[in-house]
């Protein structure tokens, strides 16, 4: 039981990713806030997580907003008395714009992928400093690190702020025992906003950049950030884990 004890507030969890965290973060003990735009599909999760003897609740959540992301922290304090880990895994995929430049699409990359984790960070870490620490994960990607020739440059800008904005917290607030790192996920199941890479043949040229042949599986990805939120990471803090097959070093 690694998070005994522990209450998390996962964005993104209603699909994908965000959903495997959310299964697994209960089963290691952790009261889980399941929040997202999804409403149905949260629920369900939150449900499936009950019925194993977990504890969660769904909150919707659009983490462009501030005010709804105040509601979703005030919630979760309220049904489960405290936050210790903050996981920001809501995004959009940049692959399913045709014109890569497209202003509308930075706006909206910027908005969800940036900004989000920003508006999560502002409401989060007063409380967790308040309270003597926390555990912050943020999801960026191989993209906020290497360019590709797929992907709208909105969402490599995005992906990038992600890693650097992680890095800047973990700075400022590692004397308050606040630990913020990020985990980069390489070639995944598609998303709901995949556009190009869910395209076989896009997949298949990808997968041959990636050493281990093969793409990734969500729970590899909810194993890494389990690891960080944990205190088996007490002493990581701004660290940028891979999780991408090697891609990033080839």
């Amino acid at each position: 039981m690694r998070l005994e004890n522990r209450v998390a507030l996962i964005t993104g969890g209603a699909s994908g990713m965000g959903a495997s965290m959310a299964r697994i973060f209960a089963r290691e003990g952790a009261k889980v806030a399941v929040a997202d735009v999804l409403d149905e599909e949260g629920n369900k999760v939150v449900a499936e997580i009950t019925q194993a003897n977990g504890a969660a609740m769904f909150r919707h959540l659009d983490v462009t907003s501030e005010a709804e992301w105040k509601a979703a922290v005030d919630e979760t304090i309220a049904e489960f008395g405290r936050l210790d880990i903050l996981v920001n895994d809501a995004g959009l995929s940049g692959s399913a714009v045709e014109d890569l430049f497209d202003t509308a699409a930075w706006d909206r990359l910027m908005a969800v992928n940036a900004r989000g984790v920003f508006l999560g960070m502002k409401l989060v870490i007063p409380l967790m400093k308040a309270a003597g620490g926390g555990s912050i994960v943020n999801i960026s990607s191989i993209s906020g690190i290497t360019g590709q020739h797929h992907v709208h440059v909105g969402y490599n800008a995005s992906k990038g702020a992600v890693r650097t904005l992680t890095k800047a917290a973990a700075v400022q607030h590692g004397a308050d025992n606040i630990r913020v790192n990020s985990v980069h996920p390489g070639l995944m199941p598609p998303m709901r906003s995949s556009g190009r890479t869910a395209d076989p043949e896009v997949r298949a040229r990808m997968l041959r950049q990636v050493p281990m042949g093969r793409a990734g599986r969500v729970e590899e990805v909810a194993n890494a950030v389990l690891f960080l939120a944990s205190d088996e990471a007490s002493y990581i803090t701004g660290a940028e884990l891979w999780v991408d097959g090697g891609y990033l070093a080839t």
